[in-house]
């Protein structure tokens, strides 16, 4: 990618895309306590090979390999790292065309992702087109307010999930966007959608109330906002407490930093979303006390270019 392109890129990614910021959550914790970095994707439609120099946006920017090498930079800095996705992994090239969303889950098993939601593309082929290819994909899906019902779907994808990293347990969920103008009733037979809040109270309490969980991440394919009554990320964050990173998608929204919302209690919830097609790697590095309790936490962007490879 040649200089003017790259800059003509940085505006469209928007100010400050690679720069870090410092969020606290009460007292900043000094570089003593734990140290837990997100790393996260959404929306990345089957964008294996970058965009092509000529694209009239984005020009040069995302691939697979390209966010393999960045990634692996990362984890080797912090090997106490989770790596996550918002969902729309399938369409929006000849790849899903040529193999059904069988290859994005091979490369994104390579690149040791720990978790995925489910979109509303994943359902493009119907639920037996996912079927037919989930296998392929050596990591977890994970979606809270979809009921599979009695398909194969739901015997691979978890209501939630838990993980132990450095010594401090993280609780994952999922949500995915309501099916209607999006989905064909035949795509996703079987497959039933639930309110996104009630279903995000209720699997909180359960992870932080029963299994006492000191983090909870929701991985949220429903959109970051909108202009009527839909549910939103932040609909979910301002009405749901105890769900401290949602790590967004749908709205291909390119979030310069992560929004936070503070409550009444106390307590806090991040918002992030890094655009789509895999050309911004998302992180977040949280700091834990002793008591396993979030006392900062530190973002930073990572246009995904040449630099990288």
């Amino acid at each position: 990618m040649n200089r003017r392109t790259f800059l003509q890129n940085s505006v469209l990614l928007g100010a400050g895309m690679g720069l870090g910021s410092i969020m606290p959550y009460g007292s900043v914790f000094g570089a003593s306590g734990t140290r837990i970095t997100i790393l996260h994707t959404n929306d990345t439609h089957a964008r294996i090979e970058p965009f092509p120099d000529s694209a009239p946006r984005y020009a040069g920017m995302g691939g697979v390999a390209r966010r393999t090498a960045l990634i692996r930079k990362l984890r080797a800095e912090n090997p106490d790292s989770l790596l996550l996705d918002a969902g729309d992994v399938f369409q929006g090239t000849p790849y899903f065309n040529r193999y059904n969303g069988a290859l994005d889950f091979e490369v994104m098993s390579k690149m040791g992702y720990d978790a995925t939601t489910i979109g509303n593309h994943e359902f493009d082929n119907g639920v037996r087109g996912f079927e037919d290819v989930m296998n392929k994909a050596r990591f977890p899906f994970v979606s809270t307010n979809y009921d599979f019902g009695t398909t194969q779907m739901g015997l691979r994808i978890q209501k939630f999930l838990i993980r132990q990293v450095a010594g401090v347990k993280i609780g994952i969920f999922g949500l995915g966007v309501a099916f209607d103008n999006l989905v064909l009733p035949h795509l996703h037979r079987g497959v039933t959608y639930l309110d996104p809040v009630e279903v995000s109270a209720d699997t909180v309490a359960l992870l932080k109330g029963y299994h006492k969980c000191d983090m909870v991440i929701c991985l949220s394919h429903i959109g970051y906002r909108y202009n009527d009554d839909r549910v939103s990320d932040r609909v979910v964050a301002q009405q749901v407490d105890g769900i401290d990173l949602i790590i967004g998608g749908h709205t291909h929204t390119l979030m310069p930093e992560p929004e936070l919302f503070e409550k009444s209690d106390g307590s806090k919830t991040w918002i992030s979303q890094v655009g789509f097609a895999g050309i911004v790697l998302g992180r977040l590095d949280f700091y834990f006390d002793k008591d396993h309790r979030i006392a900062s936490a530190h973002h930073h962007n990572y246009p995904v270019t040449e630099s990288y490879a």
